[in-house]
């Protein structure tokens, strides 16, 4: 039977665009497929929200280190590779232990999902069992993701004691979590794998080609690091002689909605590149502002017609709301404007706007990732978010002054997991906190 949920529906279209749906019902169909979304006038809806409540799009992270969720908000005091060496490698070799992996899924997933994250791109650890039993975390808590064994091999960049032992380990091991995810049971198609370099300095020649040739032999899409900070960009120039997007796309890496982190260093000829191949940016502001040595040209990337999804990059971004990262976008896009050093301008014509922030969050991910997601409209999935504004919550409205610009506004800037009743994905009501 056909379930039907009614209410305001805010969501962002286009960048920069907000559109309002006062009072509308959306008839969802028996596979969680949105059938229509009418005003309300005579029509009789199984979940009515009031005033004080508002449906949203489900939230898109298109970039999470699924096992730094126990090192949130530590260490970024450090510089990258000192993190990465002295923090989060030893922290991701505890996987091998399956009974910690599945303690650390137990906590994050349903985190993320009270968060209004309906869809999250995944880097696991390079354990096949708790890779498998990430994916078995989402289907069971109901969140949408895309998941990948993460591949390391190279003894330089990569401690002894968490690296595959050779590049055809690392494509054999690859295939058969692949292979693993695709056989299991998913009722509703909720998970995928993904093909999961970590980023150059961790993999050897050998591995990336092998990553290439496996990705065009499935189908399968990749995920990867991408010109990140000075460290990582000036490593690839020096070892390939070329960017990182000219490398990864040598060994047939760039392709069709691959996900690339950060791109806080891509040239011109770097983003056309990305456009030709269908590739996109998963834009990590917050992240950014402490690894990355630069503030990714957004503006400037989805002017030029760049696919650009928003990311949290837990645990190099200390925060797992994807509220938090809108705001981080805005503050970064004014800072590249404004410039960061007295007397030095910035590059003009680069701010952002919350509605262009929060379109990234959803309607770009879902572009980034090819799937039917990001808006409320007939033909997507429903993975939907309803939010809590006005009295007790903590986006305060003034009736004779906020309109529903100003609104909208206040409810990305100051919304948190407390104003956050409901959380559907793909139909399918996964996260009840409505007091009522």
């Amino acid at each position: 039977m056909p379930t039907t949920v009614s209410g305001t529906i805010l969501q962002t279209p286009e960048p920069g665009i907000l559109q309002v749906l006062e009072d509308h019902v959306v008839t969802i169909d028996d596979e969680g497929v949105i059938a229509s979304v009418v005003p309300r006038a005579g029509v009789v809806a199984d979940r009515i929200h009031d005033t004080n409540e508002v449906l949203i799009p489900g939230l898109i992270d298109t970039h999470v280190h699924a096992p730094q969720w126990p090192q949130l908000g530590t260490a970024l005091d450090l510089p990258l590779d000192q993190w990465l060496n002295d923090h989060t490698f030893p922290l991701e070799a505890r996987f091998s232990d399956l009974a910690f992996a599945e303690s650390v899924w137990a906590s994050m997933v349903p985190s993320l999902l009270r968060n209004g994250t309906t869809a999250a791109v995944y880097f696991a650890s390079i354990h096949e069992p708790a890779t498998i039993a990430l994916v078995e975390a989402c289907i069971e808590f109901g969140q949408r993701a895309f998941i990948g064994r993460v591949v390391m091999d190279h003894p330089d960049g990569t401690p002894e004691w968490y690296r595959d032992p050779s590049p055809s380990e690392s494509v054999d091991a690859t295939l058969r979590s692949v292979e693993a995810l695709r056989s299991m049971s998913d009722p509703l198609h909720l998970v995928q794998p993904m093909i999961t370099p970590r980023f150059i300095p961790a993999c050897s020649d050998a591995a990336m080609e092998g990553m290439g040739e496996l990705a065009a032999a499935t189908g399968v899409l990749v995920q990867t690091h991408c010109s990140e900070g000075d460290w990582e960009h000036g490593y690839v120039l020096e070892r390939h002689g070329c960017t990182d997007s000219e490398s990864l796309d040598r060994f047939g890496l760039v392709r069709p909605h691959t996900v690339l982190a950060h791109g806080t260093h891509l040239t011109g000829a770097d983003r056309k590149l990305l456009i030709s191949k269908g590739a996109g940016v998963a834009h990590c502001p917050l992240s950014n502002s402490y690894f990355s040595n630069a503030v990714f040209r957004a503006r400037a990337s989805l002017d030029s017609g760049l696919r650009v999804g928003l990311g949290s990059d837990i645990a190099g971004g200390p925060s797992a709301s994807l509220f938090v990262q809108c705001q981080q976008a805005v503050t970064s896009s004014r800072m590249l404007e404004d410039g960061l050093v007295p007397g030095v301008s910035g590059i003009k014509h680069s701010r952002i706007d919350i509605p262009t922030a929060f379109w990234t969050a959803t309607v770009g991910g879902a572009d980034l990732l090819g799937i039917p997601a990001g808006l409320l409209e007939p033909g997507r999935v429903f993975d939907a978010v309803t939010l809590r504004i006005g009295e007790g919550s903590t986006v305060d409205v003034w009736d004779d002054f906020d309109d529903w610009d100003r609104t909208f506004e206040k409810l990305v800037r100051r919304s948190n997991p407390s104003n956050i009743s409901n959380v559907w994905v793909q139909g399918k009501c996964v996260t009840n906190q409505d007091p009522t």
